[in-house]
């Protein structure tokens, strides 16, 4: 409890020390804490979320990002970065990421400054630094402050905090762009891109809330929770799934019978 209210404290004191902050918003669950925790500290008059409208996020995001922000009292505004357009990152290497995110948070860092916000926050946390993420390194680069890193604060806090706090995104399970789907050196295109949000959107709609399609080009990939992996073996399941898949674009669906893991592509 102890190191709970120091980290809170904390927090609020690096928040405040900053006086005006435009925060990258994704509208997940450490965004959201984050643009919460800003406004609180800050107030609304200071803190701007800028939401990057990119083909790689899929439009159900972007309209709940939009929607969230405005629930959480915060001026909010969307960019337009043009990652797909820049050679280097349609290729697909694995340095990804990082050029995605340059892009990105140039992006977000010009439409803040055009509205009066120098510092630029993004929601990092403490555990992030144990996962493979270039982006971070763009991140530094640009000058993106990362405070519930630097407090120290892990994905499990976030997620306690919200749900003490009301957020709705307490329990929002993780999202990846979809760009994620596709194995490095493989060329991205607004096709497969479509392909893939089709194939998981039409997942969620069957009630498979946690779950990826990995593009491999007429084979999807299929990878669900582990909780929900016997419902998906049952025969009328298996054959909504294949149904979808296909009608996504796809000639073949197959299931990883590993289930959903953070990253599976990076192997």
């Amino acid at each position: 409890m102890c190191d709970t209210i120091i980290k809170q404290e904390g927090l609020q004191s690096l928040l405040q020390s900053y006086g005006r902050v435009a925060v990258g918003f994704s509208g997940g669950v450490d965004s959201a804490f984050l643009l919460w925790s800003a406004v609180r500290a800050l107030g609304r008059e200071n803190v701007l979320a800028v939401v990057a409208d990119t083909p790689t996020l899929p439009r159900r995001e972007l309209a709940e990002a939009l929607r969230l922000a405005g629930q959480l009292d915060a001026q909010v505004c969307a960019v337009t970065p043009n990652e797909l357009g820049d050679p280097a990152y349609a290729a697909n290497p694995p340095e990804r990421c990082y050029i995605c995110k340059r892009h990105i948070f140039s992006a977000i860092r010009d439409a803040a400054a055009a509205k009066g916000f120098d510092i630029l926050l993004d929601g990092s946390n403490a555990d992030d630094a144990n996962d493979i993420r270039p982006g971070s390194r763009a991140a530094a680069e640009l000058g993106v402050r990362s405070p519930l890193a630097e407090i120290g604060v892990t994905k499990r806090e976030i997620r306690a905090w919200s749900e003490e706090a009301g957020l709705l995104t307490a329990h929002k399970p993780a999202m990846a762009c979809l760009a994620t789907r596709i194995p490095f050196g493989t060329r991205i295109t607004l096709e497969a891109l479509a392909q893939v949000e089709r194939a998981e959107d039409a997942l969620r709609g069957l009630g498979f809330a946690q779950c990826r399609v990995r593009h491999h080009g007429d084979v999807a990939r299929v990878e669900v929770a582990e909780e929900d992996m016997g419902r998906l073996l049952e025969a009328e399941a298996r054959r909504q799934v294949a149904q979808a898949v296909k009608a996504a674009g796809f000639r073949f669906a197959a299931l990883d019978l590993l289930g959903y893991r953070m990253g599976s592509l990076n192997s």
